[in-house]
């Protein structure tokens, strides 16, 4: 494991953090909670049928005694939670559509976030992000101040770290939200131990050349620095200029960003989604997340293509955002 988990796992060690895990069945989920509660890092919450849990980690060869099992059909606290969403949703469920929703595994499992029963929640191994993010906008919702939440990517290579976003819920986000990305990728980063020094990225550097798309990155800019006035933050950057020393004394010689950014924000979804990969697969760093940004409490979500090592790290990322 890389340093980077190796530190997170430090600061969530002993805090006695629970994440929840609504696709209690699926083996990589299991390995990795089984893991995850031995080792005394959190504990994994496990949603499902208790005796289809426990039938699923023996055909597995994983010991989830160290895990919590909660099966929406038998919790104790089922009426409770059903008059809670009722009032969350504000009149837009009735208690017979509650009952029927929150036997839904990422709704029941999100509840509990809500609820103060977890600390946070990882799926996404078996569902969509739709189906792992709805839940979570309804009812965790998004902070005092934010819109949007957005998606990140911590690209890890040796000792290299940097963050890109939005790589994977905004497809077109206008001025206003590439600021709010901006603000909180820079609050992700120091998560994980990143001084931010952000860049917002375009096909531009600082006026070269002017079009409809250049002039939203230069006016989420002033918006995202009087949000965050000590924030260090500049553009708008092609990638070069942001990165590349001598490239930036060239086409940004003023500027507070000199090559050395470490935070980059994307234009478009499209880009971000592009750019991270190319940087997977080409430059050889490994691709944390999307880690989830902007919400009240920690919803993260995973690739159906994930291995129990990528629910592992998830679960450590969200319990440290927890903390």
């Amino acid at each position: 494991m890389s340093n980077l988990f190796d530190d997170l796992k430090e600061k969530v060690v002993n805090k006695n953090k629970s994440i929840v895990f609504p696709e209690g069945l699926d083996e990589r989920i299991l390995s990795a909670a089984s893991q995850l509660g031995a080792a005394g890092i959190l504990t994994p919450i496990l949603i499902g049928d208790k005796a289809s849990i426990k039938q699923k980690a023996e055909e597995t060869g994983v010991d989830v005694s160290s895990c919590n099992i909660m099966d929406p059909r038998n919790f104790p606290e089922f009426n409770l939670m059903v008059e809670t969403f009722v009032e969350r949703r504000k009149g837009k469920v009735t208690k017979e559509d509650a009952e029927k929703i929150l036997l839904d595994e990422n709704y029941f499992g999100t509840m509990l976030v809500y609820m103060n029963q977890a600390d946070g929640l990882v799926s996404g191994a078996a569902h969509s992000t739709a189906d792992t993010v709805r839940p979570a906008l309804q009812i965790i919702k998004t902070k005092e101040g934010i819109k949007k939440t957005s998606g990140v990517f911590v690209m890890v290579r040796d000792d290299e770290k940097y963050v890109f976003a939005d790589c994977a819920i905004n497809i077109n986000p206008d001025a206003q939200d590439l600021a709010e990305i901006a603000v909180e990728s820079a609050e992700t980063g120091r998560l994980f131990d990143v001084d931010p020094r952000v860049a917002m990225l375009s096909f531009s550097t600082k006026g070269s050349a002017k079009s409809e798309e250049t002039e939203r990155v230069v006016e989420a800019l002033a918006i995202a620095k009087e949000k965050n006035p000590s924030l260090v933050i500049d553009g708008e950057f092609q990638f070069d200029a942001a990165f590349v020393p001598s490239v930036a004394a060239k086409k940004a010689p003023d500027s507070e960003i000199k090559g050395d950014a470490n935070v980059f924000i994307f234009p478009s979804l499209e880009a971000g989604n592009i750019g991270y990969k190319i940087a997977q697969r080409l430059g050889r760093f490994e691709a944390v997340g999307p880690v989830l940004q902007g919400l009240n409490k920690p919803v993260n979500d995973l690739s159906r293509g994930c291995s129990a090592d990528d629910v592992f790290k998830l679960a450590l990322i969200t319990a440290a955002q927890a903390e």
